[in-house]
């Protein structure tokens, strides 16, 4: 499964990237068809957003922790400080972890949006066993 990713590095610019989120077929119930899921990341916190109708441009910004973010309808455009672009639909989720350095700008759709924010301390990486 494919997603997503802002991040910064060390010089303080953000790009993108694809993180391949490893699945393995899983049966909710025992007369369910198995479909692919992914492992359990430890979160943090979740919050739900409503960006209103007209919220255009959010200009340059870093976030405070990785997050997953979740648009539940609308869209946004994306712009790292290395000058690129991805487009963003609703139903879609994007990793944003730069948290430090230039950031990112979001450039969203005109009507209103809901998106859901998931706290992730590790970003998508699991931890240890």
């Amino acid at each position: 499964m494919k997603c997503l990713r802002i991040f910064s590095t060390s010089d303080g610019e953000s790009h993108f990237d694809e993180v391949d989120l490893p699945t393995s077929p899983v049966a909710v119930h025992p007369d369910a068809t198995p479909f692919e899921v992914t492992a359990s990341y430890p979160a943090s916190r979740v919050r739900m957003t409503f960006i209103p109708a007209g919220m255009r441009e959010v200009s340059w910004h870093t976030v405070p922790e990785p997050v997953l973010t979740v648009r539940l309808n609308g869209s946004v455009e994306y712009e790292t400080s290395d000058g690129d672009k991805r487009f963003v639909s609703a139903g879609s989720y994007v990793l944003v972890e730069d948290t430090h350095g230039k950031g990112h700008l979001s450039r969203h759709s005109p009507e209103a949006q809901t998106v859901l924010w998931i706290s992730l301390p590790n970003g998508l990486t699991l931890p240890e066993a």
